[in-house]
């Protein structure tokens, strides 16, 4: 069950990187030059208030520095980036190895 969630959430985020990256891409060619929307903006642009929710959460549980320095980093990166790295994270920890196949000796 755990490991269909951690699959269709891998669906999920992959499906996202795609768009962001599509989008990405459509600037790219207008542009003529390499054009990578960070995720902050991108963030932004779609929820300013789960932004701000999430940057007054972050400092006052965990604390401002993990903030200013790890997250901000993380959000500064490339959207299609980081969806694309969660979603193979998140496919590694759903994915069910093949047992192999007992074997025996002939004889």
């Amino acid at each position: 069950m755990f490991r269909f969630l951690f699959r269709l959430a891998a669906m999920v985020s992959l499906s996202v990187a795609v768009i962001m990256a599509v989008l990405d891409a459509t600037r790219t060619v207008a542009a003529s030059q390499l054009i990578t929307t960070p995720l902050k903006t991108s963030w932004n642009a779609v929820s300013p208030q789960t932004l701000g929710a999430a940057e007054m959460f972050v400092r006052e549980k965990i604390g401002p520095l993990v903030w200013d320095v790890g997250v901000n980093f993380i959000l500064s990166l490339p959207g299609f980036a980081v969806f694309a790295c969660l979603a193979l994270l998140l496919y590694a920890i759903g994915y069910r190895r093949e047992r192999p196949a007992a074997r025996y000796a002939a004889g």
